[in-house]
Order: structure tokens, then sequence, then C-alpha cells
């Protein structure tokens, strides 16, 4: 669990004890339960890697919404947006290796994540990643629910293929825009698992099949005893 579900959940859990302490039954199991609920919405597993040449992987966990072709910059793409219901581990990955060159907060509005003008309206972090076989964006976009967007990065900041680099709290949503070399393995309706989901196939990124510093060889799981 990130130390953000400490914040919140402990709170929560004391309210909750001394409710039963003063047999405020009702109280109690409301606190305890809103308890339990903040400390599984932190949670945070570690992730199997996919150490492919070229692999892109999902940024988060969830629902993948749109797959679509989109200029960036005015350079041609693809993009993936996936949306993150509450139950969804809300840690979010870096979808490559490489290092980040940009960054940008854009303050919004709080629509429905799950409505296309969310990926352009709602409050954001931009991220732009320079791998070696160039530039790839993603988004952290808050939601209807979701009112922040945490990073744990910053510019110049080299990252690994799938490392932790931030949170959205309470339902949320995140986009990736590749180029068009890119080839698009992902389809509308299916659900992904940040780090471990490959969303597209870039051959040129041959060069930095990098694993996260705390996720495990994908040639062996079950000998790890590591959970996806």
């Amino acid at each position: 669990m990130v130390k953000e579900g400490y914040y919140f959940g402990v709170p929560l859990l004391l309210i909750g004890g001394a409710a039963f302490f003063l047999h405020w039954r009702i109280a109690a199991y409301l606190f305890l339960f809103l308890a339990l609920f903040v400390f599984s919405f932190f949670r945070d597993p570690d992730r199997v890697i996919p150490s492919h040449p070229g692999a892109i992987v999902s940024p988060g966990d969830g629902r993948v919404v749109v797959v679509q072709d989109e200029d960036y910059a005015g350079k041609p793409g693809k993009r993936v947006s996936i949306f993150l219901a509450v139950w969804n581990v809300h840690v979010n990955r870096s979808p490559a290796a490489g290092r980040i060159t940009k960054m940008e907060y854009r303050p919004g509005k709080f629509v429905a994540a799950m409505r296309a003008s969310a990926s352009a309206e709602n409050e954001q972090n931009i991220f732009t990643l320079s791998t070696d076989a160039g530039e790839l964006v993603f988004k952290q976009i808050a939601g209807l629910i979701a009112r922040r967007v945490v990073s744990w990065k910053k510019v110049g900041d080299m990252v690994a293929r799938g490392e932790r680099i931030g949170l959205v709290r309470f339902g949320s949503r995140v986009d990736l825009w590749v180029p068009k070399q890119a080839e698009i393995l992902a389809k509308v309706g299916q659900n992904v698992k940040g780090g471990s989901s490959i969303l597209a196939s870039w051959p040129a990124l041959n060069n930095n099949p990098a694993l996260d510093r705390n996720a495990v060889d994908d040639m062996n799981p079950v000998a790890t005893g590591k959970r996806s």
C-alpha cells in the first residue's frame, strides 16, 4: 500500500475504534468499512513487467474505453484511454523506459472520466517520455470523484518500463499516446493492469527492455510467489 493510504485510512480506523468503545455501533461499522475501502483503494501490488523488446505497457489498471488515431503536437499517432473505477489499483506506471523530458500540470474540470471530453477538459498531469526510439506521452487524468493527480517524478528523471510514477485518487483515467510507427494491441473493452499489460508494440524500442526496480522477471513469476 502506498503511504497515502495510511494518511486517509488510519484516522477512519481510529474513529471507528472510538465509536465501538462508545457503543455507537452503526457509526463504528461505517467508519471501519470506509477504512477498509481506503486501504484497498491505495493497495500497490507488485507486477510482472514484460521484458519483450518493443513492448509498451499500460500506465494504469482499468478498462480500455478509447483506441483511436490522434495527432499530438502536430505529430500523427494513436491514443489509448483507460478508465479506472474505484475498485481498480490507482498507482500509475511508466509505459516504457526513458527520461521524462517534460511534465505539465493542467488544472481543469472534473467531469466523469468515462466521458470522451475528460481527456481534454479535466485536471491532468502530462508526461513526455523520451525513449531510445522517440517520444511518447501519457497522462494522469482526474475524474468526477478523483480530485487529485499526484506525481512522484520530476523532469529529468530516468524511469524503467513499468516503474511507479504516481497515482490518481478515487476513480480516474489514464491516456497513452504513441507515434504512428507503434502497433496498437489493446482493444476497446479490454481489462488491463498497469505495468504488466502490453498496449502497443514499437519495434524500435529494442534497446531498452528495462524492468521495474520492484518487479520480478516475467520468465518465472510462479517461483517468486509474486501476485499480479
